[in-house]
Formats: C-alpha cells, sequence, structure tokens
C-alpha cells in the first residue's frame, strides 16, 4: 500500500484491502485500487460506499464493474504502455483529452490510470512530460494577461453559486484571460462563463440551462462531458475568448472541464499548483472552497507577503461569511498582511460582482 498525500490512499494487494476492511473500513471514498482481482470480494465491496473510489486495472467479479460505476466509481481498463507523449511541447485541447466518447477509454483516463504505475521508465516519462508542459505554457502565457479564479470541486452545475461563478468568469474574461484549475465546479463555471466573455448574458443563460441536465461528473463522466459538448456545439457562432484550465491528473477521479481552450495538464500535482498561482499575474478571486482553496489563499499570500511592492497581485476571498466564520482565512490573511505592502492589495467582497469591479479597476 501507498499513502499520497491528503485523503487519496493507494492500495495494490489484495492483502492489504483485506486488512484495512478487517479493521472495520465502511467506505473506499477517495480510495485507489490498483491491478487488485476483486472477484473473491464481491459480497464485502457490495456492502461499502466505492461512491468515489477509482478502480485502476481490477477484474471483477460479473456485473460488479458496472455496478461499482453506477454508484459513482471510476472504473478504468489497465494501461501498460505510456499514452502520454513524454516529449511533449504544446499544451492540450478538451478534443486530445477526450478522445473518445467513453471516459474510461478517453485519452485522460488512459493517462491516470497509467499514471498509477510506478516503474522506473514510468516515472521518468512522467517528469519529462511536466517539463514540456511547463515550457509550452511559459510560452502561452508570455502575452497574456491571467487573473486567476479559485474555488471548490464541489460546485455543482444548476446552482446560483455555478451561475455566478460563470457570470465572474464572464466580466473578468472581457479584460484578461481566466486561468483556473481547471476541473469540475467553480473551476469550470468560471472557464465557462470566460468562453461566453464575447457574448450576451442571455446566451449565458442558455447554456447553464444545457449544463444543468448533468449537475455533476458523479456518477457518469460521460453524461456530464455530454452536456458540455452540446454548448460547445453552439459555440460557432461565439467569439472566441481564450481561458486557461491547469489541471492535475493526480486527482484522477475529477475530470478536466471541457471549457478551457488551453490545458496545461501535470502529473505532479506540487508542481501544478505553484505554477498555477505563478501565472496569475493580475491577481486571483478566491470562491468559497475548502482544503484546496484555503492552501491556494496562503500560498499566494506567501508569494505577496515576500514580493516586492510592484510586483505584489490582488487578492479578492469572496463571501464574508465563508471567510470569516466556516473557514475564517480572512482573519488570519488580515493579520499577515498587516504593515506590510501586501496589506493594501487583499480585499473581501460579498459577491462575484465585487470581486470583478476590483479586479477591473485595477486594470483600469
Amino acid at each position: 500500500m501507498t499513502h499520497r498525500a491528503g485523503r487519496i490512499i493507494t492500495i495494490e494487494s489484495t492483502a492489504e484491502l483485506d486488512r484495512r476492511l478487517a479493521r472495520g473500513a465502511r467506505h473506499l471514498r477517495g480510495w485507489r485500487l490498483v491491478g487488485l482481482d476483486l472477484r473473491g470480494r464481491a459480497d464485502e465491496l457490495d456492502a461499502l460506499d466505492t461512491s468515489r473510489t477509482t478502480f485502476a486495472g481490477c477484474t471483477f467479479a460479473p456485473g460488479d464493474a458496472d455496478l461499482h460505476a453506477a454508484r459513482g466509481a471510476l472504473v478504468l481498463p489497465e494501461v501498460d504502455a505510456a499514452p502520454i507523449d513524454p516529449h511533449r511541447d504544446t499544451l492540450y485541447t478538451a478534443d486530445e483529452l477526450y478522445d473518445e466518447r467513453d471516459y474510461r477509454r478517453a485519452l485522460d483516463g488512459r493517462a491516470f490510470a497509467w499514471s498509477q504505475r510506478a516503474e522506473r521508465d514510468a516515472i521518468l516519462a512522467r517528469a519529462l512530460h511536466d517539463d514540456g508542459i511547463d515550457q509550452a505554457l511559459t510560452d502561452w502565457t508570455a502575452t497574456r494577461r491571467l487573473v486567476g479564479v479559485m474555488g471548490g470541486h464541489a460546485m455543482r452545475r444548476g446552482d446560483a453559486d455555478f451561475a455566478g461563478a460563470a457570470r465572474l468568469g464572464r466580466a473578468l474574461g472581457s479584460t484578461f484571460t481566466v486561468a483556473t484549475g481547471g476541473g469540475p465546479g467553480a473551476m469550470e463555471a468560471a472557464n465557462l462563463g470566460a468562453r461566453f466573455a464575447g457574448a450576451e448574458q442571455a446566451v449565458l443563460d442558455r447554456a447553464l440551462d444545457v449544463l444543468a441536465v448533468a449537475p455533476s461528473y458523479r456518477p457518469s463522466v460521460d453524461a456530464w462531458v455530454a452536456s458540455a459538448r452540446e454548448v460547445l456545439a453552439e459555440l460557432h457562432d461565439v467569439p472566441s475568448v481564450d481561458t486557461l484550465g491547469v489541471p492535475t491528473w493526480h486527482y484522477g477521479h475529477e475530470p478536466p472541464n471541457l471549457f478551457a481552450t488551453a490545458i496545461a495538464k501535470y502529473f505532479r500535482n506540487a508542481l501544478r499548483e505553484a505554477i498555477l498561482l505563478q501565472v496569475c499575474g493580475s491577481g486571483i478571486v478566491f470562491l468559497p472552497g475548502a482544503g484546496g482553496t484555503v492552501q491556494e489563499i496562503f500560498q499566494d499570500a506567501c508569494e505577496n507577503y515576500y514580493a516586492a511592492e510592484d510586483a505584489i497581485a490582488p487578492m479578492v476571498l469572496v463571501d464574508v461569511k465563508h471567510w470569516t466564520e466556516d473557514l475564517p482565512a480572512w482573519p488570519l490573511l488580515q493579520a499577515l498582511a498587516a504593515g506590510r505592502p501586501m496589506e493594501g492589495h487583499i480585499h473581501l467582497v460579498d459577491s462575484v460582482d465585487e470581486a470583478a469591479a476590483l479586479i477591473l479597476e485595477g486594470a483600469a
């Protein structure tokens, strides 16, 4: 068994799985089971919550793979050869990552399954790939002014918060290139809104209605992707606006959204996190989120804490209650910034419209 940082647990032997189940495990949410023969454990798995489990290259009893997929598990076939080009020197498009209608067989799904391999050649290939993506991203961002939008992956299509994040992306996309972590939730909404920066609000509203048919990538990534494809098919009359996604295969159970026109997908999450914050030189808006968003707030704050005054980028936290009561990051951020050049560059607001106005005011 291999422990990964945070909530991810990878299990590579049935003996380790049995030990954990014997100790009373009742759910496998966030677990990764790699290369296991599970045909003799159908009853045990049936009694567990596998709604966010990844099964990579596992063998199931008849019908079990479909059962767990219907619950929201990600069931991937075994992949031996590297599906990615280790010497890649361009960013991805959504069409490349979703080159098959069945997500399990699409490049994104195959690459995640392959990324679970620990052989030396696979590790080297992933390192070379990420270096190439890094160089490609450097070139892509060189002529653009980027603003980041960070927020939780759990935000669902059809919710008011999702529509608000899309409205924020649309407002910022009229002046800046909007960058996100490239995943679902708030990230998808902001990339979506930025793509519609040249369209009327009514066009974006229509897109939001279409997406709401599949509120989440759980239980079906394919249904979630299909509704996004339907929206994209209607974009032919809308002026094209660039927007960036920087996702990671580290969180393989969270598929990349289709609305970023350029996708810098990394295998190494720590590298991806640092680079995403680094390229957002015109500021970052932090929508309500949990652990990942809090990490991004203080990682960005650390950069601004030590930066020269002319290199400090605005930080705008949205939702006063969330950031002062639910997860009180704001008081700590205020204390950190007190007396520093960054003090005048941090903001707490209650709406995405206020956030957009602050960022756009700085561009004037």
